[in-house]
């Protein structure tokens, strides 16, 4: 007896042919990412760059006429806070994985030269809208015991090779403050001596002396060694590069207001979950925020349980530069979208939910 079975398996898809001439969107209704809607309105792209976007343009000659009557036409998303490419199959496969390094203190790590253009979420990602991603290597399971590991690099999803891929090389540094209070793992054992607030604070005075002997070893005119993390940190003290500070509670956030103080650092908070309590003093160091994820428990056992729902109205409403991220395992980055609905569910209106996704985003990882 012969029996069938269904096989389903996701299509692979290709990177666009190069469009080599000129396409006109008419009739549209287009949401232009900041903050502004153009009801029945035009887009002029010419080969792969939109020159032109309102109302009462013409088609130019030859051009490809799409009418988009009665449809809606929004910006491509971004992703600010991924290790899309870096990591294929989480908690799985270790040679499916190419995210961190190991030591302390990675400087000189960049991470696309390890992005994998044919990873399986990347297809998933662009049929959601997600065109380009900040592709960040990242601590252990988004851990803290890595201090620096390493700078980020905006790639396009639609590309074969990670030089294809490459839209901003070598974006923005990393840093990852260290936990104030103790996260030991379920069946690890408890250790007497483990007192997390002074092993975090030493860790800081161990960032503190490597950003001095880094400043200290660039000022020199010649090198007898050429010290590659200390070379690596050039671009942040010429203001060419962001620290991107990883943390979350009020007291690690504290201490990225004091670095960027100590060194003089354009800071951005990424999670920020308790970024609401400080909104006074972000606005007042001119720190922009990066949200990991919306749709989960509040930080705090004392906090409303849809916290994290209320966090980007109350940031819009303090004036805070921030973005809407979604760092899930099990989304992968796709629900980006749906974060940025939930806030506009919960203050933002959907303009500015849709900015948080795309040109604040653009604007805080440095693409704008």
């Amino acid at each position: 007896m012969l029996s069938s079975y269904g096989a389903i398996a996701q299509p692979v898809i290709y990177p666009a042919a190069e469009n080599k001439g000129v396409i006109f969107i008419t009739n549209a209704t287009i949401h232009v990412g900041n903050g502004t809607v153009i009801e029945n309105g035009g887009i002029i792209i010419n080969k792969d760059k939109i020159e032109k976007a309102g109302t009462g343009l013409q088609a130019p000659a030859g051009a490809q006429v799409i009418d988009a009557k009665g449809k809606k036409v929004y910006p491509g998303l971004i992703s600010s806070n991924t290790n899309l490419g870096l990591k294929e199959i989480s908690g799985g496969v270790r040679g499916t994985s190419d995210y961190m390094e190991f030591g302390d203190i990675n400087t000189s790590i960049t991470s696309v030269v390890a992005y994998n253009t044919n990873a399986r979420v990347i297809n998933v990602l662009r049929t959601n809208g997600i065109l380009l991603a900040n592709v960040v290597p990242q601590d252990e399971e988004g851990g803290s015991s890595q201090l620096i590991s390493g700078t980020s690099s905006v790639v396009q999803l639609d590309a074969w090779n990670y030089e294809d891929a490459a839209y901003k090389m070598d974006g923005q540094m990393h840093l990852n403050i260290p936990s104030f209070v103790s996260r030991r793992r379920f069946g690890a054992a408890a250790s007497g001596d483990n007192d997390p607030a002074k092993q975090a604070l030493e860790k800081i005075e161990t960032l503190k002396t490597f950003f001095k002997n880094a400043q200290a070893y660039l000022a020199e005119g010649t090198h007898s060694e050429i010290n590659l993390n200390y070379e690596a940190m050039k671009n942040l003290f010429d203001k060419k590069q962001k620290l991107f500070v990883h943390c979350n509670s009020v007291k690690e956030m504290l201490m990225a207001i004091d670095l960027k103080n100590d060194t003089g650092f354009e800071v951005v908070i990424v999670g920020g979950a308790d970024s609401w309590q400080i909104t006074d003093l972000l606005k007042q160091n001119n720190i922009a925020v990066i949200l990991n994820q919306m749709h989960s428990l509040p930080a705090g056992y004392d906090d409303d349980v849809d916290q994290p729902f209320k966090t980007p109205a109350m940031l819009q409403k303090a004036g805070i530069l921030f973005a809407i991220s979604d760092v899930d395992n099990q989304t992968r980055g796709r629900n980006l979208m749906f974060n940025a609905g939930t806030a506009a569910a919960y203050g933002l209106t959907i303009e500015q939910a849709l900015s948080e996704i795309n040109l604040n985003t653009a604007k805080i990882i440095g693409i704008v």
